[in-house]
């Protein structure tokens, strides 16, 4: 990786201390930082179950920024064609549909009680200001590999 300010890391444990994700899965942010510097960890699943909370980067005593690197990380294997399938679903979905999840009873009326519109002119008109900036950005091709 790229992040010059991971190399001033000095692996006190706080970020992995502070993961809520790392309590249910295999994510030791800690292990990610470490691996980034020295090796390609783009195929390493980990990478992936990182919810992005903020929790490792607000608490580290370095001020690294730990969720970014993270997300760096992503984008670097997204490009190089690695992404964990269930990640590939939800991608394709959004593309299929303009949605990352399907709309349904309950999110429709959360939706109507936040005065947005559901109808399908609407949604259709959504996916496909979608499908533009997605298109725009090569997101398809990249998912594709």
């Amino acid at each position: 990786m790229k992040n010059p300010d991971i190399l001033t890391c000095f692996q006190c444990g706080t970020c992995h201390a502070s993961c809520p994700s790392g309590k249910y899965t295999s994510l030791n942010i800690r292990k990610i930082v470490r691996d980034s510097v020295k090796k390609d960890v783009s195929d390493q699943p980990e990478i992936w179950m990182c919810t992005t909370c903020y929790d490792c980067q607000e608490r580290c005593p370095r001020g690294i920024k730990v969720t970014d690197a993270v997300l760096a990380l992503r984008s670097e294997a997204v490009k190089k064609g690695k992404i964990l399938p269930v990640h590939r679903n939800v991608c394709n979905f959004l593309i299929e549909t303009g949605q990352s999840i399907p709309l349904d009873d309950k999110h429709r009326d959360m939706r109507k009680k936040l005065g947005l519109r559901i109808d399908e002119a609407s949604r259709k008109k959504a996916h496909k200001e979608v499908k533009a900036l997605l298109g725009s950005t090569g997101f398809e091709e990249l998912i594709k590999k």
